[in-house]
């Protein structure tokens, strides 16, 4: 259920500085996460139900690769995965539908350029359904709020999770008439999201 070009937009944001190594459904090697830094879940349409069919084989090695102290980053669907439902990956804190959030500037899960405040900058970013973080600020750093103040972009301990997608291209953008003029390229955001991420002791 991952989307593929969310995939290689993370890819083609990330890929000067770091190497890739893909995994699907299908079960993995028992040494398949030696020598990873990072395990990345980017976005797509998942659902509870496909969660448990995508990681019936590999889940269990997810969650081990992070309580060993793995890094995890998710992106939009990925980002709701370590959430409690699922990988249940945050202390004192939740992934929520940010269109069901009080006094969110948008009700519709449809795909919008939305505003965002990025390290204290005000920006814009493509949104598709994406989750905010409910919880104690005190218990993360928030990186990135939505524009009613929600957390939308956090780090907490060795995990990552980002509503919105920084890793767009161009032609995610051309495909919605409302949007053909308001492409901004975000890579640079994602990379230095993932050297914080990755900066965690």
């Amino acid at each position: 259920m991952c989307s593929v070009q969310s995939a290689n937009g993370v890819i083609k944001a990330l890929g000067n500085n770091y190497n890739f190594k893909i995994f699907g459904k299908s079960e993995v090697e028992d040494t398949f996460f030696t020598g990873i830094d990072l395990i990345i879940v980017p976005g797509g349409f998942g659902d509870a139900d496909s969660f448990d069919k995508l990681f019936k084989n590999n889940g269990d090695a997810v969650k081990e690769f992070v309580n060993n102290g793995g890094k995890y980053l998710g992106i939009c669907m990925g980002a709701y995965w370590a959430g409690s439902y699922y990988f249940d990956l945050l202390d004192s804190a939740d992934t929520v539908q940010y269109i069901t959030r009080p006094n969110t500037d948008t009700r519709r899960p449809h795909a919008k350029d939305i505003k965002i405040v990025w390290n204290g900058h005000p920006s814009t970013m493509f949104f598709y359904d994406g989750c905010a973080i409910d919880g104690d600020p005190s218990k993360f750093t928030t990186v990135a709020k939505y524009s009613n103040g929600d957390p939308m972009a956090i780090i907490q301990g060795n995990v990552g999770v980002i509503g919105c997608h920084p890793e767009s291209e161009k032609f995610w953008y051309d495909s919605y008439t409302w949007m053909q003029d308001k492409y901004q390229c975000n890579h640079s955001l994602l990379l230095d999201f993932v050297e914080q991420l990755m900066s965690q002791p």
